[in-house]
Parts: C-alpha cells; structure tokens; sequence
C-alpha cells in the first residue's frame, strides 16, 4: 500500500462527521476551491484534547497521515471545502472581500451534535484571492493557535486552533519566512461583513436566506419569534456587548476590529495584531497597521458599536417593509448597546474586586483603581491578582493614594456577608496569573521559526491552559516586559 493510501485509511479512522449546511445557501455566498499542493508538511502542534471534545481521535493517524490531512493533501470523506464570500468594513473603509487565503473544509457535528467549522488558513490561493498567494507564515499561524488557546482557557468565547502544519515551502512577505497552514474551528465563520456583502448586492432573496441561515445556526430559539429579525438584531448586540467587556475583563486587544472580523456567533475571531495590555492605558495600541488608535483598548466597545450600526443597516429592509420605520427600530436597538455593555462590564468588575452585590458607588470605587492604576503605571493583570491573593494585605503600603482606595473597598467588602476568606478564592477564579505576555509570546514564537525549536512554545501554551491557577512553574510568566514602549504586533497577511 502506498504511503497516500495509508494515509487515506487513517484519515478515514478519524471520525469526521461532515454536513456542510453552508453550501445549501445560494452560491453567491462562496465558491469552490480547493487546498493547494504543498512540497513536505509536517505537523507543528496538534491540539489533542480539542480532537476529543469534537469526538475525532487521532490516535491512529501517523505523522505522515496528520500532515497531508492537515495540509489538504488529502480530504477527509465529506468534506466539501470552499471559500466564502464577504465584505467588510476596514479601518471605516468598504471594500469586497471572501476568503484570501481560507478554505472552509466542511461543518463538522460534534457527539453534543453542535455543528463546527473546520476551516485551513493560508491553504492556498482563493477566487478571492486580490492578487495574494493564499498562503501564511508559521510565526502567525502559531501565534493565533497560542492566543485563541488561552483565550478558550480565560473562559472567553472564541475560535479554536486544531492543529499547525509547516508546508516546506517558503513565504514571502518582508522577508522569506516559514510556510504553515493552520486548522481553525469556530461556530461558524458568518461575520458581520457577510451580512454587508449580502446588502451590497441588493439581492432580496439572498439576504433573507442568509439571515433565516444564521438564526437557525445560531439562535434557534428565534426561529418562530415575533419580530424576529428585530429579535436576531437584539440578540446579536447582547452577544458582542459581553464579549467585549469579557476582552476588557483581562486587557485583551484585538488590533483590527473590522467589520469582516466581527463573528455573528459571538466569537473572538481572527488573531492577527492581537496582544494583550500590560500597564494600564485605555490609549494602548500594538498593531502596526493602527496608526491612529482606531482600535486602542479604550475605543474597543464604541468600535463594537459603530461594527453592529453597519450589521443593523444591512438588516432594515426585514425589520419593516416602511424604511423609516426600520431606521428607528434599528436604532432605538443599537442605543441600547452603550448600557448594555456597562452592565456586563460592571458586573465583570465587580468579580473582578470580589464583589457579589451591586452599590450605587461601586463604578466610581473602580474608576478610582483604574484612575490611580493609568497614574503609576501599575500593571493591569499584576494589580488585580495581587488584590486576589490577599485583600486584607495593602501591597503598596508607601503609596497614599493607593491606601485610601484600599480602605474604602474593604469597607465596600466588609458590607457583604460571608468571611473575607472567600473572597480571595472568589478573586483568583476571574482574576487570572498569567496572560500571554508579549515578549513570552515573541521569544516563543522567534525560537519557533528561526530554530525550529517549539519547547518554549509548548511550556507557554501548557502555563496559559491554566490561567488562573499559581503554580510553581508560571511564576516566570508573571512579570511583564521590562519595556513595552515600541512594541509591535503584525498581521502576518
């Protein structure tokens, strides 16, 4: 038996279930396409236990047979992969887009009977390619797996990474880099920019078969509501206001919130510019390409807004046939959105400082922390835990400032019931011990791709899938960068 046929009885003693509903959605939404020969793949990380929660089992598959799956070399029975079509938003711009540079392998059915996608990055050139070879480096392919893996350990909803295959090829962007695909799965990969994509063709039709597709996926509660479209439009507002304040809960920055990077699941989606906030300032910015700030920190919830006034727009024609009377339904929703996302965001900070009931000063005993945190320059993730691990312990005794709020928010706790010991047991459940520092996260990746080294790469992903426990292990994954001024994150596209 030759070495592809082996591989083919092992790929086939996987388990894939696949049902690729998307495909049953009118052409126009995607377009075949098919993954690109490599020379010599060969797996880089492959995500285990992942495999198991999607009921696959790699057990049986060689490293061979791993590659040439996780390369596209050979199609898993079922699969049907094609490249989406979609629009978007960038940096305030509309522009056409689809899949450059993914391949939608099919939509998987889990033993809970939640269908997945299982999408490749950079399997090649696409009909939406724009003139780009279709291919990624392994640098972002791992950073993204990394990222998207401690996010999912943070207890924060995103898309997952299955596995990194190098293809022994090179790819070029400033310079020559390692050639890689990554595996993606998520929920689905229905964005905000489909929806804009569907609108821009003015196609009746199409549009509200997108959106009965999307509600039936994702909100199958909706299907026979009143109102609902209107009820959808709602849903998805609640959705993105928690993720947000979910990313602010642990100083998470996305770097290019366009439109076309807003999942309609609610997912995280995308990791390209991410990193995460070291000291405290709602100005920070990493990503090269954001030279104005468009997606600092602070501005991430009114981006999310103005992301889902473009999303409400390509609604209105289902919300009323009058579209006046669609204009102001459509935005007495989004209004919601700002008090949406403070309650979510209150509540989180509430845990955050081991709270359980709500006070009518509790935001201005937060905004007093983060006031006197942007002041001194007290690390974001380092503070809070630090309040965790003890709260009856004023860490930075020599600091006036610091002290009075910290007699203040023990009065505050003093007023709930229970003993203080549970607070911090509280605290250290949402207060995470480690994130993925950036210059963690650069060594590993640099070791990766200029040595082909990835044990600082797997010791980082094993410390991040246990963020909010202190082992001995992670405590040289504690400290922030001795200088973060300068630092900067790159879309690898």
């Amino acid at each position: 038996m030759t070495a592809s046929a082996t591989s083919n009885v092992e790929i086939s003693s996987v388990g894939w279930r696949f049902d690729n509903t998307y495909t049953r959605l009118p052409d126009v939404f995607y377009a075949v396409a098919c993954p690109a020969t490599v020379q010599e793949p060969s797996v880089s990380v492959l995500n285990t236990d992942l495999a198991s929660e999607l009921g696959l089992d790699f057990s049986r598959l060689s490293p061979l047979a791993a590659a040439n799956l996780f390369s596209g070399q050979i199609l898993p029975d079922g699969s049907q992969p094609i490249a989406q079509a979609y629009a978007g938003h960038q940096y305030g711009h509309f522009t056409m887009l689809g899949d450059g540079r993914a391949i939608l392998l099919g939509e998987h059915r889990t033993p809970t009977a939640q269908l997945v996608d299982i999408q490749f990055k950079g399997g090649g050139v696409t009909r939406f390619s724009r003139r780009g070879d279709g291919r990624a480096a392994l640098g972002p392919m791992l950073r993204e797996y990394l990222i998207s893996e401690a996010m999912w350990a943070l207890g924060i909803p995103t898309t997952r990474s299955l596995a990194v295959v190098t293809t022994g090829e090179q790819v070029y962007r400033a310079s020559a880099l390692r050639g890689a695909i990554l595996t993606r799965v998520a929920a689905s990969h229905i964005r905000v920019g489909t929806f804009e994509y569907a609108a821009a063709r003015q196609e009746a039709e199409n549009l509200q078969a997108l959106t009965d597709y999307t509600i039936q996926r994702h909100f199958p509660e909706l299907v026979n509501a009143p109102e609902k479209y209107l009820a959808f439009l709602k849903a998805v507002i609640d959705r993105q206001a928690s993720l947000i304040a979910q990313w602010q809960m642990v100083g998470f920055i996305h770097g290019v919130m366009n439109t076309d990077n807003m999942a309609i699941s609610g997912e995280t989606i995308d990791y390209g510019p991410c990193a995460f906030m070291n000291v405290y300032r709602p100005e920070t910015v990493f990503s090269s390409i954001d030279r104005h700030g468009r997606y600092a920190y602070g501005n991430q919830p009114a981006i999310a807004q103005w992301n889902l006034t473009r999303f409400a727009e390509t609604l209105l024609p289902l919300l009323d046939a009058d579209q006046e009377q669609s204009v102001a339904m459509a935005t007495a929703v989004l209004g919601e959105f700002p008090a949406l996302f403070q309650r979510y965001w209150l509540s989180g900070m509430r845990s955050k400082l081991g709270l359980q009931t709500a006070e009518s000063d509790d935001l201005e005993l937060i905004q007093s922390l983060l006031d006197w945190m942007q002041t001194t320059g007290a690390d974001f993730t380092n503070t809070f835990r630090k309040l965790s691990d003890g709260p009856l312990i004023a860490e930075q005794d020599q600091d006036a400032s610091f002290q009075e709020w910290h007699t203040r928010w023990l009065l505050r706790l003093n007023r709930e019931a229970g003993p203080m010991e549970s607070v911090s047991a509280r605290m250290q459940a949402v207060n995470p011990a480690v994130i993925p520092r950036n210059h963690q996260v650069e060594a590993a990746l640099q070791a990766a791709e200029e040595q082909n080294d990835l044990s600082l790469f797997h010791r980082l992903v094993a410390v991040l899938s246990s963020p909010y426990e202190l082992a001995p292990e992670s405590n040289r994954y504690r400290d922030p960068p001795p200088d973060d001024d300068g630092y900067q994150t790159f879309c690898g596209t």
